[in-house]
C-alpha cells in the first residue's frame, strides 16, 4: 500500500481565532472535490457531542484530545483522511497523539493574539481578559507552540485559500494525495484536473 492509499490525520493546532476551522474546512472541501474519503473533526463540535461534560482543566483537555485522536485513528485505519481542528494547547499531548496515530501531519496555525482577539465574534477573549472565563488558552492558560510542525500557516498574512493551498501542496509532497495535473483542452488552454 502506498501513502496515497492510506488514511492520514491533518492536525490543525493554534489559538482560538487563529483560523484552524476556516482553513480546515477549505482543505476538507478540496479533498472531497478530489474524491478522497475525508472527515472533519472540529474541536467545538467534538466538545458538544463526544466530549460533553468535560471542562477545561489540563486533564479534561487532554482527555478531549485523546478522544479526538482515537476517532482519527479509527478513520485512518479504514483509509479515511481525518482533519482535526482543535486548539490542543499542550505539546506533550500533541506528541503523544502523533505517536498514537502514525500518519500524522501537524499544522501550526500561527496568528498573533491581537489578531485572534479582533476575530473573536463570540467575545470569549473579552470575557477571559475580564476574568469571567478561567482556563482560557492564550490568556490564563498556556499555549505551547509546536517545535517541529510539518507546516506553519501564518493566517494574519495569508487568505484561507492560500493557507489551504500550502496544506494541499504538502500532502502531495508527502505522498498522501496524488498531485494535480494540468489537463490541456483542445483549445490549448490548461485547466486543473484530478489524476
Amino acid at each position: 500500500m502506498n501513502r496515497a492509499d492510506a488514511g492520514f490525520t491533518l492536525w490543525f493546532t493554534g489559538l482560538s481565532g487563529a483560523g484552524k476551522s476556516t482553513v480546515a474546512s477549505v482543505v476538507y472541501e478540496e479533498l472531497q472535490h478530489r474524491g478522497i474519503p475525508v472527515e472533519l473533526l472540529d474541536g467545538d463540535e467534538v466538545r458538544t457531542h463526544l466530549s460533553k461534560g468535560l471542562g477545561f482543566s489540563r486533564q479534561d483537555r487532554d482527555t478531549n484530545i485523546h478522544r479526538i485522536a482515537f476517532v482519527a485513528r479509527l478513520l485512518n485505519r479504514h483509509g479515511v483522511a481525518a482533519i482535526v481542528a482543535a486548539i490542543s494547547p499542550y505539546r506533550e499531548t500533541r506528541d503523544a497523539v502523533r505517536r498514537q496515530i502514525g500518519n500524522f501531519i501537524e499544522v501550526f496555525v500561527k496568528c498573533p493574539i491581537d489578531v485572534c482577539i479582533s476575530r473573536d465574534v463570540k467575545g470569549l477573549y473579552k470575557k477571559a481578559l475580564a476574568g469571567e472565563i478561567s482556563h482560557f488558552t492564550g490568556v490564563s492558560d498556556p499555549y505551547e507552540e509546536p517545535l517541529n510542525p510539518e507546516l506553519i500557516l501564518e493566517t494574519s498574512l495569508e487568505t484561507p485559500s492560500e493557507s489551504a493551498a500550502k496544506v494541499m501542496a504538502l500532502l502531495e509532497e508527502l505522498g498522501y494525495i496524488e498531485p494535480r495535473q494540468l489537463l490541456w483542452t483542445l483549445s490549448g488552454q490548461s485547466e486543473a484536473g484530478c489524476s
